[in-house]
C-alpha cells in the first residue's frame, strides 16, 4: 500500500476547513492529520504532526499565512506550504513565495487540480495557478529591468555623477535649477550635459530624455 501523503489545513474559516477535508479525503493517497484556525496554532500543530504537506490561508486574524509561512520555513526548511486562498493579490503572491512556499493557489481551483498540487508539492516540486504565474513572471521581468546596469547598451559609460544630471534633466529641469539641486555652478552642469549629449549621440535635452527613456536610464 502506497504511503499517504499527511496533510496540515491553516484556515480561519471552519466551513473552509470542512469542505476541504470533505474533497480530499476522497482521494486514497491523502490523510489530513490535523486543522488550525490560526497562524500561531498552525506553527504548534506542525511541531506536533510534522505534516508532509500545509495547505495554509493567507488573510487569518492574529499571525497571517505568509508570516507563518516564514517562520515554518525558518524553523522547518523541509516544511511544504502552499498558500491556498481566495485573494489574487499581487503583494500577498510575492510576499508569500518570498518566503518559502512552494505553491499558490485560488480556492476557485477544482478539486482535482488541488490534489495534483499537493502530490506535487509533496514529491519535491513547485505550483502556481496559471493566473498567478503570469503576475510572478511579469514581477520577475520587471525586477530584471530595474536591476539592470543604466549604462547598458552605451559604448563610453556615463559617470555617476552625469546620471545624476541626467535624472533631472529628464524631469525637465533647467541646467540653472540643476545647478542649484545639486550644489554645482552652472557652467559645470552645462558641462556635464554636454558630456552627456555627446554619450548618448544626440543633439539637444529631449532627444536625450527621449533616448535614455528608450535605455532605460530614467528611474
Amino acid at each position: 500500500m502506497t504511503e499517504k501523503i499527511r496533510l496540515l489545513l491553516i484556515d480561519d474559516q471552519r466551513l473552509m476547513r470542512d469542505g476541504l477535508r470533505t474533497i480530499l479525503e476522497l482521494e486514497e493517497d491523502f490523510e489530513i492529520v490535523g486543522e488550525a484556525a490560526d497562524g500561531q496554532a498552525g506553527l504548534d500543530a506542525y511541531a506536533a504532526l510534522e505534516p508532509d504537506v500545509v495547505l495554509m490561508d493567507i488573510r487569518m486574524p492574529g499571525m497571517d499565512g505568509v508570516e507563518a509561512t516564514r517562520r515554518m520555513v525558518e524553523r522547518w526548511p523541509e516544511a511544504r506550504v502552499i498558500i491556498l486562498t481566495t485573494f489574487d493579490d499581487d503583494e500577498y503572491i510575492f510576499e508569500g513565495l518570498r518566503v518559502g512556499a512552494l505553491g499558490y493557489l485560488l480556492k476557485d481551483v477544482s478539486g482535482d487540480e488541488l490534489a495534483q498540487a499537493i502530490r506535487k508539492v509533496a514529491a519535491g516540486g513547485a505550483l502556481i495557478e496559471p493566473s498567478v504565474a503570469r503576475k510572478v513572471l511579469a514581477e520577475f521581468a520587471r525586477l530584471e529591468t530595474a536591476s539592470r546596469p543604466l549604462n547598458e547598451g552605451l559604448a563610453d559609460p556615463l559617470s555617476e555623477r552625469e546620471l545624476e544630471v541626467l535624472q533631472l534633466l529628464g524631469q525637465g529641469l533647467s541646467n540653472k535649477q540643476i545647478a542649484a539641486e545639486l550644489y554645482l555652478a552652472e557652467g559645470t552642469i552645462k558641462n556635464y550635459v554636454s558630456n552627456i549629449l555627446d554619450k548618448l549621440g544626440v543633439n539637444d535635452r529631449t532627444q536625450a530624455a527621449l533616448r535614455a527613456q528608450e535605455l532605460g536610464m530614467l528611474k
